[in-house]
């Protein structure tokens, strides 16, 4: 993990979870809730359920911001590295969607 491994204070909540996938509710409370430094075992794909914007803190002190839309997913590789934080002044979720199979 990168820096300091720390709990994050967004909230996950594993709706599905089987052989072959694992379904999370990622919610973030306020602005700077975040998920803490993790690292992604599997390829997955994430559905926002809000318009708004997440801070990505990445790998040597890089970060960047991710303009989100309602519904609309995006897919990742296994091997990501991040933290993920709240950068709206409003609740907001996301759905996650790991491929536990290779």
């Amino acid at each position: 993990m990168c820096g300091e491994a720390k709990p994050g204070t967004a909230r996950g909540t594993v709706l599905i979870e089987n052989n072959r996938t694992r379904v999370t509710e990622w919610r973030f409370d306020a602005r700077g809730d975040n998920t803490g430094w993790h690292r992604h075992q599997h390829d997955y794909v994430v559905a926002p359920l809000f318009d708004g914007a997440l801070e990505l803190r990445e790998p040597g002190d890089t970060t960047r911001l991710a303009d989100l839309k309602n519904g609309v997913p995006y897919f990742r590789e296994s091997g990501v590295e991040h933290d993920v934080i709240n950068a709206n002044d409003f609740e907001c979720a996301f759905i996650e969607i790991e491929f536990l199979e290779t």
